[in-house]
């Protein structure tokens, strides 16, 4: 795994006690994230703004939560017993006092616009509770996080906290149902499957046809699938999105020596990854397809990744065989040809009728005395 600036966790707040230092516009919004998480919100101010006042009128919408007001300073005291400290300090000497005091009483500080004086930092959140997406710059760029954030609002369906629900309520009865392993993530992955093909709430009903569904899939005997996939020119973004489902379902990776680090990447960090190839030592044809079989057998889904679109000039032509010879059925999905990446980059189109009548790729072949093969589209 590459390096992170920041570990990304989720604080349990219900009902626990939160400080929070200062009557600005930014203590405020702090306060009132903390609320709705649950937390028993401490406000020590000795001056609180009207927007301030406003809040502790209205009553939190978390059954849990509390908001209470105490004019006055903080004090070292005042952080004993509490799970978080937030401040927002008027200078430096004031948020040194705060963070030194905070550490000192053993709570995780956070001091608004100043990271340096911080031991956790607050994201840019997209709500769909219980799904909560945050996205953090390390405080090098806050306008970046939220630009993101408004990205990813703009993909997730807002009917995906109904469905989030729906999930917790299930999750019980799927796991008293099915075995951990294949088994329950092959239904969870059927779930999401339902999720994302709608951008409705969940129809009513569905809850009892999903766990049908998981009744069935308790019956069935375990089997593993391979799909085959196309992982382009090397360009992570040049991956379709079927293609990124897959690697992101997988149990085991079988790339050869073309597929970068950057694909890889996007895969499944539980996912097994191993390098095929037929040189120095490594795994040759028989032993590739055996192991795949076997894998398959044992229950895992197996992605075998190929450079370039894997089904092109039949370079995937014989581990279908051998799959479908085992009675293993193998899902296609094809990548960006490698000849095609650089020269849809060129500009004119390769086909345009005034200027080319023709088109030819060429490629090598292992053996010096074979003809090259020669693959003509003519328009």
């Amino acid at each position: 795994m590459e390096p992170l600036a920041k570990l990304p966790v989720f604080f349990a707040l219900e009902g626990e006690r939160v400080v929070v230092v200062g009557g600005t516009d930014g203590a405020l919004w702090k306060a009132e994230l903390l609320a709705a998480c649950g937390a028993r919100v401490d406000i020590y101010a000795e001056v609180m703004g009207e927007a301030f006042e406003a809040l502790f009128v209205r009553m939190p919408a978390h059954p849990a939560a509390r908001l209470v007001p105490h004019r006055r300073r903080w004090t070292p005291a005042d952080l004993d017993g509490a799970v978080l400290a937030v401040g927002d300090c008027e200078d430096d000497a004031e948020a040194l006092a705060f963070s030194t005091a905070a550490q000192k009483a053993g709570v995780p500080v956070n001091v608004i616009d100043k990271p340096e004086f911080c031991r956790f930092q607050f994201g840019s959140i997209v709500n769909r509770s219980p799904v909560i997406v945050s996205i953090s710059t390390d405080g090098a760029a806050p306008i970046l996080a939220q630009t993101i954030r408004r990205k990813i609002e703009t993909l997730l369906p807002l009917g995906l906290k109904a469905w989030a629900e729906l999930a917790q309520s299930l999750r019980l009865e799927v796991n008293r149902r099915l075995e951990p392993g294949l088994p329950r993530r092959s239904f969870w992955e059927r779930f999401c499957d339902r999720v994302f093909s709608t951008m409705d709430t969940p129809e009513e009903g569905v809850g009892g046809v999903l766990l049908a569904d998981a009744e069935r899939l308790a019956e069935a005997p375990a089997i593993g699938r391979v799909t085959l996939v196309g992982a382009g020119p090397g360009d992570a973004e040049l991956l379709t999105l079927k293609a990124v489902r897959s690697l992101q379902s997988a149990d085991v990776i079988l790339f050869d020596d073309l597929v970068g680090a950057d694909v890889l990447e996007l895969a499944r960090r539980e996912a097994r990854r191993m390098r095929l190839g037929k040189g120095g030592g490594r795994t040759g044809h028989d032993e590739i397809h055996a192991m795949m079989i076997g894998l398959v057998k044992a229950g895992k889904h197996v992605v075998l990744l190929k450079s370039g679109n894997a089904t092109f000039f039949g370079r995937a032509g014989k581990e279908i065989d051998d799959l479908v010879q085992a009675g293993i059925a193998v899902e296609r999905i094809p990548g960006i040809a490698a000849p095609g990446a650089p020269v849809s980059r060129l500009g004119p189109p390769l086909n345009r009728c005034e200027r080319a009548q023709s088109r030819h790729l060429d490629t090598a072949m292992p053996q010096r005395d074979s003809p090259a093969m020669r693959i003509a589209d003519r328009y």
